[in-house]
């Protein structure tokens, strides 16, 4: 039950790594995700969750299945150890499985069944019967809109509202003032890997096999709730399918797991099916905008009022904070943003790709393009005009920013030029063109890290990292700027990730991974370089500068300092391997950071059936230096097909009597498929940001998923005339609107 590490290929070197060193293993299936782990002990297990969304177990009778062959124990409030309050980590659902007969919200687990076999758990948990005293519950945003209250954001988040200069004033300027509204649908994140959990307990000692993007998250959670030692606990996620921001926070179904090892002894196995995928780790909560624009005769803006709604649970509070992102996207003297939320009984919300901005940048973008139209102004113009020299909310510089570089290259790729002004002016057929483009912004988080670089005799390298891969190339890339900043050849690094026991650093979230744990690499490296000019010199050195590592040696670039092999320098020491740590602590908050990005867009709409299609996507981005071209654009090409399903195709839908999503699957949720996706051109503007890291790099995961819903829509806008405001934009949407 011990990880393995990912050996980079034989191929590329370092700065030149053109492949993906993990590809081989992922699509032969020698890389285990957690439900691929096993052991001779084994047992499975398998959740029965609420039918209603809120009310009391008044019966539970397990007996019928308790009697199936196989069938280990069936675990409810009556009969499970008892849990302790999570006071650290984050497991902001806060709820405590299998301890109380209360139900907060449809498909909370009330039953654990495990057996000896797989087919065994499914038979019993089909057994067990439960009878429910129904409560009236509050299950639809237009229901609990009247009870929305101020929310308490998490402080990295920033504050609920903002107020900067005098709206008022900043609208008595304004020549033109637009203010419309904006809705967008509540998603889920379906990871191509439903999350899953295998803990083993034995020894007094828990070694945890989980589907996660924070392993470190999930030990001090079970730690809390299970009162162990965080040391007594092991979690190990080396590869995770997809995450999208589900597996981030801590669930009640990794609790659970834990618990029932501890509690029978042994190893057990649970697998979300994906019908309990939609209940069972939150989902990007619906939102409702409403924008305010004022601006003068030339574009430049007077005043900006944005405000969003969004359903929290009825037993925890999450905060979509869609209006974010206009504190910080265009200079204005006047800006508002506020934010409220509804609590209804459903699972407690959480973030996904692209969380915030996300939603919140279709309602400013498509607000933008409304008021370029009412000014007769080109929309790439209008947002050229409004260009933000400075964060207008807090008045601190950007770390880096070449947003213009990305309208200028964007609009040139694309040949914008050419847009005719007026809509309904280009068609193909039966069908009517249209071309939209939309700005894009993340807000960039970081979190400490630590690494190690252990260096053997034959100058072969191994990384070594706490920090998960979620699809989104993570050896790869780490081993890359090891093999950089050391000198040696790529196929010399090995990498090791996924694991409590190596170094510890944050959450595989908010586009944090390679800036913040690439920084800590880059340090162990130079640690590394260090430790062997010493070794070498005998003499003290402070600087990495003028050493490499290469072919088993190392090399003194600087002075007359002939080569010195590896493997005599830690025999002459008395060394198995050379071992070094580095860490990395965010530093500059004087500054603002923050990625940016151009989105133009082309739709065709068949002019009978109102069917939007994207023809094109062209993106030009600013992210700070791209470590590697390869993962980085397969990061914003699949951003780009999540914004073509949140435009077009995404929605959960609550049947308000039932309390419960009416398509718990992949055949009413609908998801982009490769005929829905065209012709990706995805670019970078060249830059180095060393205030955000010391490689120089931002994040690029969730930003490709920003701004493409908004350029659909004013593309669809363009198209017919008719304008889109709310998400997804579908056939009877665009039949039924009025132009």
């Amino acid at each position: 039950m011990t990880p393995r590490s990912v050996p980079l290929s034989p191929g590329p070197s370092a700065p030149d790594a053109r492949f993906r060193v993990d590809a081989v293993a992922k699509v032969t299936g020698s890389a285990r995700y957690t439900a691929d782990h096993t052991a001779p002990d084994v047992r499975h297990a398998v959740l029965v969750t609420a039918s209603v969304p809120a009310g009391r177990i008044t019966e539970l009778h397990t007996t019928a299945a308790e009697k199936l062959p196989g069938v280990v124990a069936v675990l409810s409030h009556r009969n499970a150890p008892k849990l302790h309050p999570v006071t650290a980590g984050m497991y902001p659902h806060g709820l405590l499985p299998l301890q109380e007969d209360r139900i907060h919200y449809e498909g909370e687990p009330v039953a654990l069944v495990v057996a000896e076999a797989w087919e065994q758990a499914v038979a019993a948990a089909h057994r067990v019967r439960v009878r429910y005293t129904v409560q009236p519950a509050v299950t639809t945003l237009d229901e609990a809109a009247p009870e929305a209250y101020p929310p308490t954001p998490l402080p990295r988040w920033g504050p609920a509202d903002t107020e900067v200069g005098d709206l008022q004033e900043g609208l008595a300027a304004a020549t033109t003032i637009i203010e419309s509204s904006y809705s967008t649908a509540s998603r889920h994140h379906n990871a191509m890997e439903p999350a899953a959990t295998l803990a083993r307990y034995a020894d007094g000692k828990l070694t945890v096999h989980d589907a996660s993007q924070g392993v470190f998250n999930v030990q001090t959670v079970l730690a809390c709730a299970l009162d162990m030692e965080p040391e007594d606990i092991r979690v190990l996620s080396p590869f995770t399918g997809g995450g999208f921001g589900s597996k981030g926070y801590t669930w009640p179904h990794e609790i659970i797991v834990a618990m029932a090892a501890r509690h029978l002894g042994g190893t057990v196995l649970l697998a979300l099916n994906r019908a309990q995928s939609f209940t069972s780790h939150g989902y990007q909560p619906q939102t409702r905008q409403t924008i305010t624009l004022g601006a003068k005769a030339d574009g430049s803006l007077t005043a900006l009022r944005h405000t969003s709604l969004s359903p929290t649970s009825l037993y925890g509070e999450y905060v979509e904070m869609a209006a974010t992102c206009s504190r910080t996207a265009y200079a204005c003297p006047a800006i508002s943003t506020a934010h409220r939320v509804a609590p209804v009984a459903a699972i407690l919300p959480t973030p996904m790709r692209a969380p915030h901005e996300g939603p919140g940048m279709f309602a400013l973008e498509s607000a933008m393009d409304e008021l370029a139209h009412e000014l007769r102004i080109d929309p790439l113009e209008l947002r050229r005009r409004n260009h933000a020299l400075t964060d207008p909310t807090s008045g601190k510089p950007f770390s880096s920013k070449e947003l213009l570089a990305c309208y200028a290259t964007g609009a040139r790729r694309f040949g914008w030029d050419e847009r005719p002004m007026a809509p309904r002016s280009m068609r193909a057929g039966r069908e009517l063109i249209g071309w939209g483009m939309a700005g894009a912004t993340m807000n960039q988080f970081r979190f400490p890290a630590a690494a190690r670089i252990r260096i053997q005799p034959r100058g072969d390298v191994l990384v070594e990292a706490g920090t998960q891969e979620i699809g989104t190339g993570t050896y790869t890339v780490l081993g890359q700027i090891a093999a950089q900043t050391l000198g040696c050849a790529a196929e010399l690094v090995q990498v090791r990730l996924g694991d409590t026991e190596l170094p510890r650093t944050g959450m595989t979230a908010g586009s944090s991974t390679t800036l913040s744990v690439g920084s800590a690499v880059r340090a162990a490296a130079r640690n590394a370089l260090m430790q062997l000019a010493q070794l070498a010199t005998g003499a003290q050195t402070e600087t990495a500068n003028g050493v490499r590592l290469a072919d088993g040696h190392v090399h003194f670039t600087d002075s007359a300092t002939e080569p010195v092999a590896v493997a005599e320098l830690l025999q002459r020491h008395g060394l198995p391997e050379l071992a070094a740590e580095g860490e990395w602590t965010p530093q500059n908050d004087a500054l603002s950071l923050h990625t940016f990005g151009a989105v133009f867009a082309e739709v065709a709409v068949d002019e009978d059936l109102c069917v939007p299609r994207v023809r094109r996507v062209v993106a030009a981005y600013s992210a700070g230096r791209i470590i590697n071209p390869l993962t980085a654009r397969s990061q914003m090409t699949g951003g780009i097909a999540w914004g073509i399903g949140q435009a077009l195709l995404e929605q959960s839908v609550t049947d308000a009597a039932l309390g419960r999503f009416v398509s718990k699957d992949l055949s009413g949720y609908l998801l982009p498929v490769h005929a829905d996706v065209p012709e990706l051109d995805v670019v970078f503007v060249d830059e180095f940001d060393e205030q955000a890291s010391t490689i120089g790099a931002r994040g690029t995961g969730e930003l490709g998923a920003v701004g493409v819903s908004a350029a659909i829509a004013n593309a669809v806008f363009h198209a017919t005339g008719t304008r889109p405001r709310s998400l997804p934009i579908t056939p009877e949407a665009l039949l039924t609107a009025e132009r």
